[in-house]
């Protein structure tokens, strides 16, 4: 059965709107650094202005999935705007926000959000506002009728709306989720932008060699196991943390998920795993990071051994056998590592896409109790006086 073939079986169970989100993502990405490469001059202007106080505070928020966006990008951003950067979910900021905003410093606020709706996305926003004595914006949406996008304030903001196939129908994130990661890389390093097209194309040779495996990780998902960890490190720490939310959201629970790093992983939260777990390793492509990540990936294959173990790695080959790898590259390294979160996640989205299916569940709407929904509901947000 072709990938094709595979696909049209699978949606007579349904999933119509995630399956086309999933595999839309290569043609996503290319919209999404064409509009990056657009609106260069306009970003350039107001990262410049942002950036030109040497006390700015930086923070990467959103909720859920939109919040790990900021994990993977702590490091690139840090790197570009040469300020300490921190990723705090929308969900703390709005509980306590004097823990993160200084009354005495400016503030450079980067949210994600795909809808904007969600009621955090702008009581964060608005926090900052009431908070810092002055603020910027930088405001990365796939509606540009939520919420978020129309909001308005005095502070300098700038609006980047994603192209409309980002917004996804389905309750999981998936295209919306890599699209406004994708995003947030090329904008902190939008100066260069013209260079980045390479990375870019080479992003979606990797996703379109992921994507035409179909087969391979259905056949993952038809493996009987009820746990899955997900472990990545550095920049990929944000991609573990979407991928076992991914997997978990999609399965309604059934699935129960973990993430951590590499070294952290040792620390504890290794006695999850048992002969009903899968474990998913995403390797660095820099080979300091890639000793500690095969230091644990032998120790692993000591025991106690998982159900099974799947690692993707860009190029180059594993230091001892897996139940399945993935090697992106025949070619040597072609990404910065820091464009590897943006693929790299796609493992975790179709592993997801066919467990759903396995299980009874529509991957559009696979919580059949309703716990969770595209937007969060039951959220009140309560007026907040500064300590």
């Amino acid at each position: 059965m072709n990938n094709s073939e595979l696909i049209e079986k699978s949606l007579l169970k349904g999933g119509v709107h995630t399956e086309r989100e999933i595999w839309g993502q290569p043609d996503l990405w290319q919209k999404v650094y064409e509009k990056v490469r657009n609106e260069k001059e306009p970003l350039s202007v107001f990262l410049a202005k942002a950036t030109s106080d040497e006390n700015l505070n930086v923070i990467l928020t959103g909720a859920g999935s939109s919040a790990f966006i900021g994990l993977s990008l702590i490091g690139t951003f840090k790197q570009n705007l040469k300020r300490q950067i921190a990723a705090v979910a929308t969900t703390d900021l709005v509980t306590h926000p004097n823990d993160f905003f200084y009354s005495d410093k400016p503030l450079l606020l980067i949210s994600f959000a795909r809808s904007g709706n969600s009621p955090e996305s702008v009581a964060a926003v608005r926090l900052a506002d009431q908070v810092c004595p002055k603020v910027f914006h930088l405001i990365i949406t796939c509606d540009a009728s939520g919420d978020l996008a129309k909001y308005t304030t005095d502070s300098s903001s700038y609006k980047f709306i994603m192209p409309a196939e980002a917004n996804d129908k389905s309750l999981a994130m998936t295209g919306s989720y890599s699209g406004m990661l994708l995003a947030g890389l090329l904008i902190a390093r939008v100066n260069e932008i013209e260079k980045l097209g390479k990375q870019v194309q080479v992003l979606r040779e990797y996703a379109s060699k992921l994507l035409g495996q179909s087969e391979t990780f259905r056949q993952i998902a038809d493996i009987n196991f009820e746990r899955a960890v997900f472990l990545g490190s550095g920049p990929l720490y944000g991609t573990a943390t979407e991928s076992h939310l991914k997997l978990q959201e999609l399965t309604d629970g059934r699935v129960i998920c973990k993430k951590d790093s590499f070294l952290g992983f040792r620390h504890g939260p290794k006695v999850v795993i048992d002969q009903k777990t899968l474990v998913f390793l995403l390797f660095s492509n820099q080979a300091y990071v890639q000793d500690y990540e095969f230091d644990l990936l032998n120790e692993l294959k000591a025991g106690p051994k998982p159900l099974y173990m799947a690692g993707i790695i860009e190029s180059g080959s594993f230091n001892t056998d897996l139940d399945k790898s993935f090697v992106l590259s025949e070619k040597g390294t072609q990404l910065d590592e820091q464009f590897l979160p943006v693929c790299f996640v796609l493992p975790a989205q179709m592993i997801g896409f066919f467990k759903s299916l396995q299980l009874g569940f529509d991957p559009d709407m696979p919580s059949k109790s309703g716990t969770i929904s595209r937007v969060v509901k039951g959220v009140v947000i309560y007026p907040y006086n500064s300590l």
